[in-house]
């Protein structure tokens, strides 16, 4: 959901010259602007020509730690995004990296600390890193999980979105305003370099 709803965005900013979408499988989508790096196996980290030329990372991979040992939650977390971020760092160090984290990143629980770990290992990589601590996201134009449990959860609890909204306005952010912060992050720079959605709500603003 994440990475289709900041694809859009970064399609229809004017200032973005070129995207391209790393994957296991085609966005499904076609535009001028946009190429497909299709890799069957994402634990290939050998990159050359096809990532020059980039000078930002939206990281918006994530797996739930739902029923998973920490060794394969860490491997699928951790170990895949630094897999990734290393090779970018050796073509262009000084690139922006925006990873999509979560809310509670840092807390106690495994997905939490594994989260965390990852974070601070982008962190001191990149001089120019964002965490992005995602809470509750609202899809704005079709966007669609492609984990069967999240299509169902947010089909159950679409229509609580508004009361969340009225009780607490800074834990839900749309699409657009997640896509528009990404790519202000890595455009202008943010006044912090972990922003909870209230931050992202702010940076995304119309």
């Amino acid at each position: 959901m994440v990475g289709q709803g900041v694809l859009r965005e970064c399609l229809r900013d004017d200032g973005v010259e070129g995207v391209l979408a790393v994957g296991r499988s085609s966005t499904g989508r076609t535009h001028p602007k946009l190429r497909e790096w299709i890799r069957k196996d994402l634990f290939d980290f050998g990159a050359g020509a096809e990532l020059q030329a980039y000078d930002a990372c939206f990281f918006c991979l994530g797996v739930s730690s739902a029923g998973m040992s920490e060794a394969d939650y860490t491997r699928l977390t951790y170990d895949l995004t630094l897999g990734w971020a290393h090779a970018l760092a050796r073509i262009n160090p000084a690139m922006t990296f925006v990873y999509v984290s979560g809310a509670g990143t840092g807390g106690k629980a495994m997905w939490a600390q594994v989260k965390g770990r990852t974070e601070d290992a982008l962190l001191a990589l990149f001089p120019s890193a964002y965490m992005v601590r995602l809470s509750a996201l609202r899809a704005m134009h079709g966007e669609v999980s492609k984990t069967r449990w999240t299509r169902i959860a947010y089909a159950v609890f679409r229509p609580l979105l508004p009361l969340v909204r009225a009780i607490a306005p800074g834990a839900v952010i749309s699409t657009e305003q997640l896509g528009r912060a990404m790519i202000r992050a890595a455009r202008q720079g943010a006044p912090k370099r972990v922003l909870e959605t209230r931050d992202l709500r702010a940076l995304g603003a119309p």
